[in-house]
């Protein structure tokens, strides 16, 4: 009978002794397998920590060239406008401050407004973003623009019909003005697909650091994809034109639309390059120009009735 139990227990011990102790073996896989998960989880992280450290380091080359760009712009009294437009969770921030990280302070700003204030209701409507233009020798990023209008706005109701038809109309000549005089104008759209759209708010409500940027717009982005989708195409539609043109930077991969639309930016500027061994040519898959976009979106709306992202 004794013979049997030591049997049946060293078949199906309980416990285990560890230095002279005694510990469960529940207990002791358990941890066994929390380790193991731990260890899958540090070395996901830190492949993707490398990989990032890597791409931030492949970016260089052209940060260096915008700085060039900087100065050549400088040298010459030129200014420069970028648009950076999209969907909320687009990538446009971080690839602004992207294009920003080393750029000469003295010859650039980043501009993002609020909610217009009372006295800038009674306004012209381009008179904010006007007061906010460069000087000779200054780029300034727009954080979203005067096209807040034509999506934002629209789809929320935050502007009457007839506001946004006057705007439609302006904008073009708006445009084309400012191009005549001398603005070198890039208009960028970052397009983002509503599954990756959802992937990262989705990250923004359980990241303590991100979570600052989820708004209320941001939680109905989802539920009104469609609308913004339809203003998106009137958008291209109605203001893309030769001189003011919308380049579309796809944007799930936040790695290649941040060096994509450098490539488009320092395109748009006829400086001597500091790297000539660069490749400044934009990949096709992720840089569509506003033209390609709207045929795409059309053939997209006759197949299934709806259009694309």
């Amino acid at each position: 009978m004794a013979d049997r139990k030591t049997e049946e227990a060293v078949e199906n011990p309980e416990h285990v002794l560890i230095h002279g102790q005694k510990v469960a073996l529940k207990k002791l896989l358990d941890d066994f397998g929390s380790m193991r998960h731990a260890l899958a989880q540090y070395k996901s992280e830190t492949r993707a920590a490398v990989l990032r450290r890597r791409e931030e380091k492949s970016l260089k080359p052209f940060q260096a060239e915008l700085i060039r760009m900087q100065k050549y712009l400088e040298e010459h009294n030129r200014r420069m406008i970028i648009l950076f437009e999209g969907r909320d969770a687009a990538g446009k921030g971080g690839t602004i401050r992207r294009v920003a990280r080393y750029m000469n302070e003295k010859h650039y700003r980043i501009v993002a407004l609020g909610k217009p204030t009372v006295e800038q209701r009674t306004q012209w409507f381009f008179q904010k973003y006007v007061q906010q233009f460069p000087h000779g020798g200054e780029v300034v990023l727009f954080d979203r623009s005067w096209y807040n209008r034509a999506m934002v706005e629209q789809v929320f109701g935050f502007c009457t019909p007839e506001e946004y038809q006057n705007f439609m109309h302006g904008v073009v000549g708006f445009e084309k003005d400012l191009v005549r005089q001398g603005t070198i104008l890039v208009k960028l759209y970052f397009s983002v697909t509503k599954d990756e759209q959802a992937r990262r708010f989705d990250r923004r409500k359980t990241d303590p650091l991100r979570q600052w940027k989820l708004s209320e717009i941001d939680v109905q982005a989802q539920d009104r994809w469609d609308e913004f989708t339809r203003q998106k195409y009137e958008m291209l539609r109605r203001s893309h034109t030769p001189y003011a043109p919308w380049t579309i930077i796809r944007s799930n991969n936040k790695y290649r639309a941040r060096i994509n639309a450098m490539k488009v930016i320092l395109n748009s500027v006829p400086y001597e390059r500091f790297n000539p061994d660069l490749d400044f040519v934009p990949e096709p898959d992720i840089v569509v120009s506003g033209a390609r976009e709207q045929e795409i979106m059309e053939a997209q709306m006759l197949r299934s009735g709806k259009y694309m992202a």
